[in-house]
């Protein structure tokens, strides 16, 4: 089965400054990457800062430089080449794809009605002809989301990181997209907010029918939802699996370095943070 996202030997490359003499130097954040996402998966991508995670989704979603390679999406119905998209492909390709970002609290305009944030992708993207049609795909979007209606009027400023953190989801998926990643986006939030989220994606992928691409420094989020895993280092995906396997049996030293660095009474413990 073709994936819904193939990424084949991708490189993004970024000059360093700018050079009177020829071509600058380039920094490689990304190095010769190869991933199949499957439609329907939740898919983890795990490293430390400065990996190369973040510049990988952000090229998949066009808002990174693809330097070489080639990165296609392909949900049988719509096929795009991201690096190739006309202007008219890409204007539909944000209606399948979208980001889920890092930080509840600056993704969100305080001069905005709650209503009025989960509306604009609606608004920007022509998918809605009349605010009545718009107004039931918010309402139906923010109940999915877990978000109280009568908090559509108000502004961002009234709510806690986990319900801002809801309103950017519902943001997110108001368009109606197959394929989101999610950045850091559990990060920002108390632990016992953590998993809240966490479940709530879990019940909207089930339901939206969607596919993930999660992006975390942190395995034991990883481990709670995701059933494949990336590891990133330096650019490279230097080990790659389901997740229960790579848990329970890593092949990669920065792998384990990663495991060991999972906090835990019981270092015996570790290895089991994903349960049956």
């Amino acid at each position: 089965m073709t994936p819904l996202v193939r990424i084949e030997d991708l490189t993004v490359a970024f000059p360093l400054g700018r050079s009177l003499l020829g071509t600058p130097p380039m920094l490689k954040a990304v190095k010769n990457v190869t991933l199949d996402i499957p439609k329907g998966s939740f898919v983890g991508l795990v490293g430390e800062s400065g990996s190369g995670k973040t510049t990988l989704g952000r090229a998949i979603l066009r808002a990174a430089p693809i330097s070489a390679g080639r990165i296609t999406y392909d949900d049988g119905t719509n096929h795009f080449d991201i690096g190739q998209m006309t202007a008219k492909a890409e204007r539909a390709f944000r209606a399948e794809a979208q980001l889920i970002f890092q930080d509840p609290y600056a993704a969100l305009s305080p001069r905005m009605t709650v209503r009025d944030i989960i509306a604009e992708p609606l608004e920007v993207l022509g998918l809605t002809h009349s605010r009545a049609e718009t107004d039931a795909r918010v309402r139906d979007i923010a109940a999915k989301c877990r978000i109280n209606l009568e908090h559509l009027r108000r502004y961002p400023h009234a709510f806690s990181g986990g319900q801002r953190q809801r309103i950017s989801i519902a943001r997110t998926l108001a368009a109606g997209p197959k394929f989101v990643v999610a950045d850091e986006c559990v990060a920002a939030l108390d632990v016992s907010i953590q998993a809240d989220i966490l479940n709530l994606l879990k019940q909207l992928q089930r339901d939206l029918d969607l596919t993930f691409l999660f992006i975390s420094h942190d395995l034991s989020v990883v481990a709670h939802v995701c059933d494949y895993l990336a590891v990133m280092y330096l650019g490279e995906i230097v080990e790659e699996g389901p997740t229960r396997a790579i848990f329970a049996n890593p092949q990669h030293d920065y792998t384990r370095t990663l495991l060991a660095a999972i906090p835990s009474l019981d270092p015996d413990q570790r290895s089991r943070v994903v349960r049956n």
